[in-house]
Formats: C-alpha cells, sequence, structure tokens
C-alpha cells in the first residue's frame, strides 16, 4: 500500500461556494471567440481578492497567479477552456429568419429540428433568451469556399429584432441535481465542457491562497478550444507560459464503461492524438496514489475491497483530444486531467446515435441533452490540484521511485 498522505480539509462553508461556482459557471452561455461572459465572471472573482493578479495575452487567454508568491521559470499551471460547443448568429434574413454558425464538434444528427435558445440579454433581463427551431444546414454553394464551420437556418417562435453575433444554445432543461441509489449527486447543467474544470482550478486556487502555499502556482484559461485549440496554440505560439512550465491540462472527457462517474477524477495519460510527458503524468500519479493511499486500480495482489475510499482514475481517453496535445506539440512539459462526463457536447446516448440504432431503440431521433458530471468526481478534482499545487515533486517520481527500489534490493542479484 502506498503511503499516504494527509488530504487538505476544506471547511464546510467553502466546500459549498465551490459547489455554487460550479454551478454558476455551467450555466453561462458561450461559444468560440464569444466567451466575454464567462471571462467577466472570472473578472470579477479576481477583483474580490487583491492578493491575487491577473494578465491577459493579445488573444484573449487569461493568467492568474497569486501576487507575493515567488515568479519561477517553472511554474504549475492549471489551464482549462472557457467556451463550449454553440451556436453563433451569422446572418439575419428577417426578424422570423436566422443563419447560426455552429462552432463545436456534435453529430450531423442532432441538428434537424433542434429547439435553440437565442441570447437576448438586456439590462432588467440579463438571462433572457429567444427561441428558435433549426430548420436545415446551409450547405456551401462552392466547395472552394467551404466556411469553416457549418452554417443552420432557423426560424424564431416570435419574431423579434436579433443582434448579429449573438450566441445560441441547445433548449436545454433547467439546471438540477439528482441523488444517485447510493446517495452520490449529479450536475445536470448546460456546459461542463470546460466551465466545470475552470470552476475546479478557481476553487482549488483559492484554497491554496487561503492555505499560504508558497509554490509558483498559477491558472491559465484559454479561448476557442472548440474550433482547433486556437487560444492555447497562440498562448504556445507566444511562449506566454515560461518555456519550463509545467502544464497541467484540465477537461471533461466522454464517461465509458471502464472510466465512469463517480470513479474520481482522471490523471489522462494521453488522447487520440499523443501521450503527454510521462514524468509529469507519473508524478501526478504519484500525488494521486498518496492522497488515496493506493493506486488507481487494484494491483494483482489486493481485493476491490482492499482499494480506498478516495478514488481516482488513470487512463488513456483516446476518443478525443486535448490542449495538453498542443503544449506537448510546443516543447513544453504538459499533461491532462479529467472529469469523466455524461452526455458529451450535449449528445444524449450518444453511443446509440454513432450505431445508427437510436429511432430504434428510443423512437426518436438523437436529441441533446444537459452534460453531466459527479460532484463526488469535481470536489476529488480539487482535491488532487491542491495537492498537486502542495506537494508536486520537482524531479520526475517514477525514476526516484525505481532508484529507491535499487537500493533497497540491489543485494538480491548476489544471493
Amino acid at each position: 500500500m502506498t503511503e499516504k498522505t494527509q488530504k487538505h480539509h476544506i471547511p464546510q462553508d467553502r466546500a459549498d461556494t465551490h459547489i455554487q461556482w460550479l454551478k454558476e459557471l455551467t450555466k453561462i452561455p458561450t461559444a468560440a471567440g464569444h466567451e466575454h461572459r464567462v471571462i467577466a465572471w472570472i473578472n470579477h472573482w479576481i477583483n474580490d481578492r487583491p492578493d491575487l493578479s491577473s494578465k491577459t495575452d493579445t488573444h484573449g487567454n487569461i493568467e492568474i497567479r497569486i501576487t507575493n508568491n515567488q515568479k519561477t521559470n517553472n511554474p504549475i499551471y492549471f489551464t482549462a477552456h472557457l467556451d463550449h460547443p454553440a451556436f453563433v448568429v451569422n446572418e439575419i434574413l428577417s426578424k422570423a429568419e436566422l443563419i447560426l454558425e455552429f462552432r463545436g464538434g456534435v453529430m450531423d444528427d442532432y441538428f434537424p429540428n433542434a429547439k435553440i435558445r437565442i441570447h437576448t440579454p438586456t439590462e432588467s433581463e440579463p438571462e433572457s433568451y429567444t427561441l428558435a427551431t433549426i430548420s436545415e444546414e446551409i450547405k456551401p454553394e462552392d466547395s472552394d469556399n467551404t466556411p469553416p464551420n457549418k452554417r443552420y437556418h432557423a426560424i424564431l417562435e416570435n419574431p423579434r429584432p436579433i443582434e448579429l453575433n449573438s450566441i445560441a444554445t441547445w433548449d436545454l432543461p433547467d439546471q438540477h441535481i439528482t441523488t444517485d441509489t447510493d446517495g452520490k449527486q449529479i450536475l445536470y447543467t448546460n456546459a461542463c465542457d470546460d466551465l466545470a474544470a475552470a470552476a475546479a482550478a478557481l476553487a482549488a486556487l483559492d484554497e491554496l491562497r487561503h492555505d499560504h502555499c508558497p509554490n509558483d502556482i498559477r491558472l491559465l484559461f484559454t479561448r476557442a478550444e472548440e474550433v482547433g485549440f486556437i487560444g492555447a496554440i497562440g498562448a504556445s505560439r507566444d511562449h506566454f507560459m515560461p518555456k519550463a512550465s509545467r502544464i497541467i491540462a484540465l477537461e471533461n472527457s466522454r464517461a465509458f464503461e471502464d472510466s465512469p462517474i463517480h470513479a474520481g477524477p482522471i490523471v489522462r495519460v494521453g488522447d487520440r492524438i499523443s501521450i503527454f510527458s510521462p514524468d509529469l503524468t507519473g508524478a501526478i500519479a504519484k500525488v494521486a496514489e498518496s492522497i488515496s493511499g493506493g493506486a488507481s486500480t487494484p494491483t494483482a495482489s489486493q481485493k476491490t475491497s482492499d482499494m480506498p475510499t478516495w478514488k481516482w482514475q488513470r487512463k488513456l481517453m483516446a476518443g478525443g483530444a486535448c490542449e495538453a496535445s498542443v503544449y506537448c506539440a510546443y516543447g513544453y512539459t504538459a499533461t491532462c486531467l479529467c472529469l469523466p462526463l455524461g452526455n458529451y457536447h450535449n449528445m444524449a446516448n450518444l453511443s446509440e446515435a454513432q450505431a445508427g440504432t437510436h429511432e430504434q431503440d428510443f423512437g426518436t431521433p438523437p436529441r441533446v441533452g444537459c452534460e453531466h458530471i459527479g460532484l463526488d468526481d469535481y470536489q476529488g478534482l480539487i482535491d488532487l490540484l491542491i495537492a498537486i499545487g502542495k506537494n508536486l515533486p520537482n524531479s520526475p517520481a517514477f525514476i526516484d521511485r525505481i532508484e529507491k527500489l535499487w537500493t533497497d534490493k540491489q543485494s538480491i542479484l548476489n544471493t
């Protein structure tokens, strides 16, 4: 059994506040290139904390750090992106008809006749919206001038003036929390990916500043991830982060049978593009082991009943790609932590949609739904980020472990 490190104690009032931040952030409409509502929320959060400072690069990416902590050339970054797949109003045909561009990755099957909300805030109604229905995809007439994102024709239910570049999101049920039969809670909301990760990063930094952690821990919030990691590419090209930084990208990744909700935050060793920096991944896994007192899965000599109660997972998660691959491509040391996510990109019953059996199984074409995560996984991610902030070893964790094995057991070669 791995030696256990005492988990950071978060007072109940602050833990409740962390859940409140999660609920607030994951309700905010956002889209690639139109993250301003989320950025306004984050700026307000920073302004309430005079011991934090922030700076923004030329692409609108945001760095946050604890002002009094010494700057180093190898800070630890917790990163998350601030967009989510959504529509942007591209053309106004009339008071009743619009053309919208969709920025993100969602199967074509989910669009026909889908209901959407066009967000039309006013001073008196900051969360007001107008309902519309997707009628058809607008196919490009000239294949040589194919737009970068798909475009859709939509009809408003109640014709009214709409501004260009307004954000539109799926018309989803209200945010709510359910409790499983085993007593564990799940948050159903508009956009866990990646705003739940942003909330966890903010919560962890807030706890580290309360605990006067002296380490150079920074947050990096990026833009336009859903259309090709554009913010992360810009930050990497411009060396916004010091070259010796250790970057931990935070994500929400589609849950599978072997990476389920309620099994804890996931130390992600790679994605469908690349394998992340092994030394950093191994060091983070060592921190996770030290919190739980054990590995993520039973060893051959263990029973499942012997596993620790603080849960974590270690998985490849090759179904998608994340910003850690971008950072690695530009020569940074980077890896990823993620939350197991239900209804990835709001695609409910995605397995059946991919298999082409949705209508047979459910009697309807594919429909969108609320993304959802386990609150225990979210709290576990905060725990792990705090422990990383305090205890991430500067030297590669695995080489330390194998050197100790050599010291302890080399004599067996001579007996």
